[in-house]
């Protein structure tokens, strides 16, 4: 994109889509976009120039030179509708993305599990080292107060999504995958096997001069590794790797761990977040750091700094030493990642489980129902589903609380609303509680509501 352009944006209050918005605002473009509800995210863009608009109207996209969809919004929407009558060119999210990132030395971070938490770590610890850097992340990272920058480097950091295929329009100069898992494969014919090509199809899509780092301790990423004709580097926290993490040391939040290459120890890393999974996403971010440039000291002190992503294990508040948390963990990989993370904090564990998804709820029951065995106490509430997804006979919150209570953990309780949640919380929360909620739909308002209604407790 070399002139100036007009981009509209049909769905513009999302966190990819108003990132992108973002960049490109910054960039000198003109910005119109459309959405069904303002939110923080729209606001931010209006107070730095944007036209937004509530609902959608054909007549919204008149001077247009390019109109960005999200994978949320339908085809038939009018916006778009109209945009291909007269012949603007539609592009999805992903396409627009690709413009920025595919000229560059773009860094693209895919994977079934962490890819917001290491995009974000990688555009904080090069920024915190005056590598002016675009970033488009999906989730606002804490330590930069955004999760979008146009930079003047020549490096862009991005997520690459795999959930809908799109990540297959990024040829990335250093691509990140930081595992595989059977997920989202309403996507892909229902076939594991499909999704593992369109990996192989990724690797492949890497420039030769570039790298890829892949999460060792991942089967199916040694299983296809050689796909890539740019050079592997690999990682590991289980397992021998090019890069390993080793005698990791938890404390609270805090964790540290001593970093090898080959049998060189290269030193300490210092993490603000907890977990195992954390300490991969740290390595990943030091492996791409190092490529980008970076001394092996530089990088470890931009890590320290680092203070998460939003909703990415985000303390939200402590009254009376109950500790608040929220976390977007959706997946049963994730959940058992998260409470694994959380028993180092010697705390009683207190979780709220909000399903997302009946396709998702049902392909993964019975998974779900062994996730949550080292919950001192769960509650699930009701399935949140985007507009459009039909309820599937038989795929229930309460169906899931008895698989969860025969399986896994026998204090599990069903409560239909969020407000029956913050309720039930309010009384029976005592001091020395982990409180975190899990989901990737509205679960985090329980979690922001209860701090203050904890508070006025006192």
């Amino acid at each position: 994109m070399l002139k100036q352009e007009h981009v509209h944006f049909v769905g513009i209050g999302g966190y990819g889509m108003s990132a992108i918005a973002r960049v490109l605002l910054e960039m000198g473009h003109r910005v119109t976009g459309s959405d069904v509800a303002a939110n923080k995210l729209t606001e931010s863009l209006a107070s730095r120039g944007a036209e937004i608009h509530l609902g959608h109207e054909a007549s919204l996209i008149e001077g247009a030179d390019r109109v960005v969809y999200s994978s949320s919004i339908h085809q038939n929407n009018v916006e778009l509708v109209a945009a291909r009558e007269v012949g603007i060119p539609v592009l999805h999210r992903s396409q627009m993305l690709a413009t920025l990132l595919n000229d560059k030395k773009g860094i693209a971070v895919a994977g079934a599990h962490g890819k917001t938490t290491t995009s974000s770590m990688i555009a904080q610890t090069l920024e915190e080292n005056d590598v002016d850097s675009t970033y488009v992340i999906g989730g606002e990272v804490v330590g930069l107060g955004s999760n979008a920058k146009a930079g003047k480097s020549e490096f862009v950091v991005a997520e690459a999504d795999e959930s809908d295929g799109t990540f297959l329009e990024y040829y990335p100069h250093i691509a990140v995958v930081t595992n595989i898992e059977p997920d989202h494969l309403e996507n892909y014919e229902g076939d594991f096997e499909n999704l593992k090509k369109a990996y192989r199809q990724f690797l492949r899509q890497v420039k030769e001069d570039g790298a890829v780092v892949l999460g060792w301790d991942d089967a199916y990423l040694r299983e296809i590794a050689s796909e890539s004709k740019a050079q592997v580097i690999t990682y590991a926290v289980d397992r021998s790797a090019d890069y390993q993490a080793v005698d990791i040391r938890t404390r609270l939040n805090q964790t540290r761990f001593t970093v090898k290459k080959g049998e060189e120890i290269l030193g300490d890393v210092e993490i603000q977040v907890p977990g195992r999974h954390n300490v991969a996403n740290a390595l990943a971010t030091l492996v791409v750091c190092l490529e980008a440039g970076l001394t092996f000291k530089q990088a470890s002190d931009g890590l320290s700094r680092f203070q998460g992503a939003k909703r990415r294990f985000q303390i939200i508040g402590e009254v009376d030493d109950i500790l608040v948390v929220d976390d977007y963990a959706h997946h049963p990989t994730e959940i058992r990642t998260t409470i694994d993370g959380l028993k180092a904090m010697n705390r009683r564990i207190v979780a709220v489980f909000q399903p997302q998804r009946y396709s998702r709820t049902y392909h993964l029951m019975d998974e779900f129902s062994r996730a949550f065995g080292d919950v001192d106490h769960l509650i699930i509430t009701s399935i949140y589903s985007p507009p459009g997804e039909a309820p599937i006979e038989g795929v229930t919150s309460e169906r899931l609380v008895e698989m969860v209570r025969e399986n896994s953990n026998p204090s599990a309780l069903f409560l239909d609303t969020k407000e029956e949640v913050e309720a039930y919380l309010l009384k029976y929360t005592e001091p020395g509680d982990l409180v975190i909620t899990m989901g990737a739909g509205d679960i985090w308002r329980v979690a922001h509501n209860l701090v203050p209604a904890l508070e006025k407790k006192d």
